[in-house]
């Protein structure tokens, strides 16, 4: 399909942004939170729509989506959080606390606590902060080697990860990305030695849809994912996985609703009573990542919708427009441009990867900016600034979206 020239049809496409005097996006930089996630499709909005039109009780609605995620990635049971950075800070709570409903309220304060969580060095990135919000303290483990692009790769033999566990650890988090070096099933049959649940941060690894079930193949306690990204639900959805006893401390943490102990009556398939002490626990470290009906509705429907699709034809469609944009800003002289394989990510999908050459009028850096201040504001990837280089995901993007986009970058120089 060869370029259309749309800047006037772009110019007067109104959205509600329009209308709140907000400048609209356009997406080249694929599911990122800044830039509002995944662009959910009309049946997740329609399902959200119709959630809204009636009250439902929540522990219940959970426990559906607990067997909807269950059945998706393998684990015994699921949870629907707000974000995947909420379930991470669950998933820690839960390995901190178990059913122990003192332990619960005592949350962030550990100091009574084991609430040592080991992560290898590679693995600390600005996301750990959801676990060290639940009161965990994160013990470093070998050594870092750094990739040229792509950031620290792990380098960890299995006995420093050994070394390191002692009454005090609570659990071993693993985040999963393309150049690992270290492998998750070294890091579970290590843990599972000791008894110690193996937490992993895959909030980007979908798709492929074979990530959803991989991690638990490969013996992770706890699964994270994000219910805004590859899956394309609600931004402000993450999705947890794994054991049932954990996923039901995760549930106790985030749902407790029982004023009065003899009208508690959870769904026993998600919150199993007669498996907990007298009581009922006390709101607390998850009291603020509450989510609601329509969310959780609205993930589901994506996540079935997600199971189900032809994610090769998907591919092939994102691998089209990518080459159409490329064949586009191919055209600028003061630009040098190729394609990735896609092989950078699981997910195969393809970035247009744009070099800004040598006596060029403006840099990669002074591109990116410009283009984001316009209306709409343009946004192109920034990772490789530092090689002078911007990128384009094809994502997130519609064709005359595309189109818009190498028309402004083209108009730049």
């Amino acid at each position: 399909m060869p370029f259309l020239r749309v800047n006037t049809l772009m110019s007067k496409y109104d959205t509600i942004y329009d209308e709140l005097g907000v400048r609209r996006v356009i997406n080249g930089v694929g599911t990122r939170t800044q830039v509002g996630g995944a662009r959910m499709h009309g049946d997740v909005v329609d399902a959200m729509k119709r959630a809204a039109e009636s009250h439902v009780y929540v522990a219940e609605l959970q426990a559906a989506a607990s067997d909807l995620i269950a059945d998706v990635t393998g684990g015994e049971a699921g949870f629907v959080t707000p974000g995947a950075a909420a379930g991470m800070v669950l998933s820690a709570a839960a390995c901190l606390c178990g059913d122990d409903f003192e332990k619960m309220a005592s949350l962030p304060d550990t100091s009574d606590l084991a609430n040592e969580i080991i992560i290898p060095k590679a693995h600390r990135i600005k996301y750990d902060v959801a676990l060290r919000a639940s009161g965990a303290t994160l013990v470093d483990v070998g050594l870092v080697s750094h990739h040229p692009v792509d950031g620290g790769v792990d380098r960890v033999e299995p006995w420093e990860i050994e070394s390191k566990i002692t009454d005090r650890t609570a659990a071993i988090a693993y985040v999963q990305r393309p150049h690992n070096v270290l492998e998750l099933s070294t890091v579970t049959e290590i843990a599972h030695e000791h008894d110690i649940p193996v937490i992993v941060d895959a909030a980007n690894e979908v798709p492929p849809p074979r990530n959803l079930e991989r991690f638990h193949d490969e013996g992770a306690d706890l699964v994270v994912f994000s219910g805004g990204k590859g899956i394309g639900g609600p931004q402000p959805t993450g999705i947890v996985s794994g054991r049932r006893d954990l996923i039901r401390s995760v549930a106790l943490q985030q749902l407790p609703d029982g004023y009065h102990e003899d009208l508690w009556s959870p769904p026993e398939s998600l919150i199993d009573v007669d498996q907990l002490p007298r009581g009922t626990p006390v709101p607390n470290l998850g009291r603020p990542l509450k989510v609601g009906p329509e969310e959780i509705v609205g993930v589901m429907t994506a996540l079935e919708a997600f199971a189900e699709a032809d994610h090769d034809v998907t591919l092939a469609e994102w691998r089209e427009r990518a080459a159409r944009i490329a064949d586009g800003l191919e055209s600028c002289p003061h630009l040098d441009v190729r394609l990735s394989d896609g092989h950078d990510k699981a997910s195969g999908v393809p970035k247009v990867i744009g070099r800004v050459v040598d006596g060029a009028p403006l840099s990669a850096l002074e591109l990116i900016r410009s283009l984001r201040e316009e209306n709409p504001r343009v946004w192109l990837g920034e990772r490789r600034v530092h090689l002078d280089e911007f990128t384009v995901s094809p994502q997130e993007l519609t064709d005359d979206e595309a189109t818009y986009l190498v028309e402004r970058v083209l108009a730049q120089f």
